[in-house]
């Protein structure tokens, strides 16, 4: 449960992503200073109240109509000095940011809604606002999970691939609009051409895509 400060900050699921996202922020704890985290988008707030558990400040960003029910989710947590909402999305991030320059990104979902050159200015905007030496953790849909399967867009390049799933697949995860579905390939290089240095990439068992990058 979000509200037990018993808690295990490093459970959540089992999202190795998030887990060395977390491992990271108590690292950077641990040399004397406070953690500044950006979360995007919110979800449901778990991962920003573990940040926050660990002493960090963190910031949410996630549509405007999310303010609400996060800012809910953030006082029952009892955590409201630690956690900011801001509105932003990404396509639309704000030249400034609270907390900014960040220690950590995380990216939870998103990318695949668009293009891969905008993906590359996107993870470029999202790099600057890092500190030298900052992580962005990225989760991506993946070209070899489920979604994958009758993807008109899957014999493309990277760069022109972006298609609507199959139409059972689409009703079934509710995702009308066309991806861009990555390999881990594909994952690395985008973190590579946006200017980042790739600590490392993951296919989930799921075939999900998941990485781990500096500002450099």
């Amino acid at each position: 449960m979000d509200n037990n400060t018993n808690a295990n900050p490093f459970t959540i699921g089992n999202d190795e992503n998030e887990r060395l996202a977390l491992e990271e922020c108590a690292k950077r704890q641990r040399i004397d200073h406070r953690a500044s985290i950006l979360v995007l988008p919110a979800g449901r707030c778990s991962l920003a109240i573990k940040f926050a558990r660990l002493g960090a400040s963190v910031t949410v960003g996630d549509v405007a109509a999310s303010r609400r029910e996060t800012e809910g989710r953030i006082l029952a947590a009892g955590l409201r000095d630690d956690i900011t909402f801001a509105t932003m999305g990404l396509t639309d991030l704000p030249a400034d940011s609270p907390g900014e320059p960040y220690d950590i990104i995380v990216l939870r979902r998103g990318l695949c809604g668009m293009p891969y050159e905008q993906a590359r200015i996107v993870v470029r905007q999202l790099l600057l606002k890092l500190k030298i030496g900052g992580k962005l953790y990225i989760s991506i849909l993946g070209l070899h999970s489920e979604l994958g399967d009758g993807y008109p867009g899957g014999e493309l390049p990277i760069d022109q691939r972006f298609a609507p799933l199959a139409p059972a697949l689409a009703e079934k995860y509710g995702i009308a609009r066309p991806v861009c579905l990555y390999t881990e390939r594909n994952l690395f290089m985008l973190l590579l051409e946006a200017g980042a240095s790739v600590l490392r990439t993951l296919t989930t068992t799921y075939g999900n895509v998941k990485g781990v990058a500096v500002r450099v």
